[in-house]
């Protein structure tokens, strides 16, 4: 745990940290190919090598987090893809990706954090989960225990909850992610609704994010943010947060969209509008940004520059 405490200091001083960009679509823009059924967990078995060059190039470029892959690594994401057998092992080595790269960048305070998500499995072609294919409650929290346990096991300092926006498996994942006695993030994911008013990132129904956000839990988080979700939401988004939650802030968006497997890199957020953004963010008192799917590191580059200067105007 020590270079999550020597962060948490530095949180703890006001100071603000990068997170890195995204590590799914980051894998899929260098050539490894995504799984049909189960994303991009399945590809750190033939491309660790890759994973590891990833996190290596956001540490070089100012991340002081990095993500190792398992945000589609449970044995539900998996099953389908014929894989569940091999969660523990694909999640392990992908810590151990992560871990390397923060060996070969010679930057020990990096803090690798393990992803723990509530993704099912979607629709090939779509980013719908089907209602008729989601497994049982007792299912769901297994796959969950163990994903985050064995991210533990392996060297992972942090969990961090992402895309939280349906409140069954979101309660599953936080009871999890508890369960490890690690630190905690809770990141959840918004969208507008047709009423223009901010909803949690619920395709089935118009969930107002109050209902995500009540899900946070009164001890053992460490943060709550806005993450995998449009940058034109997070600000309003995190108005209604800081209604309920006093505690640290983070913001990394998205952009683009999903298609089953494949992300589609249309319309990026250029790095200049992005660097916008995070100013604006941390004028709202975000303290840590990064990116989601289809950021990578010339916006992670822009989000260092951002609180270098934002360190010295303020």
């Amino acid at each position: 745990m020590t270079a999550y405490i020597a962060l948490k200091a530095r949180i703890d001083r006001g100071d603000i940290i990068v997170l890195d960009g995204a590590t799914g679509t980051e894998l899929q823009r260098r050539g490894a190919p995504m799984d049909p059924a189960a994303w991009c967990g399945p590809a750190t078995l033939e491309n660790d090598h890759i994973l590891t060059a990833i996190h290596h190039d956001y540490i070089e470029a100012g991340s002081d987090v990095v993500t190792a892959n398992t945000f589609a690594a449970s044995k539900i994401m998996l099953k389908a893809a014929g894989l569940a057998d091999r969660s523990d092992e694909i999640v392990a080595r992908a810590v151990e990706a992560a871990l390397k790269a923060r060996d070969l960048a010679g930057k020990a305070q990096v803090v690798v954090a393990g992803s723990l998500s509530h993704m099912v499995p979607v629709a090939e072609g779509t980013a719908k989960v089907d209602p008729s294919k989601i497994p049982s409650e007792a299912e769901i929290s297994d796959a969950f225990h163990s994903l985050a346990h064995t991210a533990k096991r392996s060297g992972a300092e942090l969990i961090l909850l992402e895309m939280m926006y349906e409140p069954k498996r979101t309660k599953l994942a936080v009871e999890a992610a508890l369960s490890t006695g690690l630190p905690v993030w809770f990141g959840m994911s918004a969208r507008r609704g047709s009423d223009g008013l901010v909803k949690a990132f619920h395709h089935l129904e118009d969930l107002p994010i109050a209902e995500i956000i009540k899900l946070i839990p009164p001890q053992g988080i460490d943060a709550v943010g806005v993450m995998h979700t449009g940058a034109e939401v997070i600000s309003d988004t995190l108005v209604k947060i800081k209604k309920h939650y006093k505690g640290t802030l983070s913001a990394y968006p998205d952009s683009g969209y999903f298609e089953m497997p494949d992300w589609k890199f249309v319309d990026i957020i250029p790095p200049d509008r992005y660097g916008a953004f995070v100013r604006q963010w941390l004028s709202e008192g975000v303290q840590m940004i990064g990116g989601c799917c289809g950021l990578g590191l010339d916006h992670i580059r822009e989000a260092k520059r951002a609180a270098d200067a934002f360190r010295t105007e303020r």
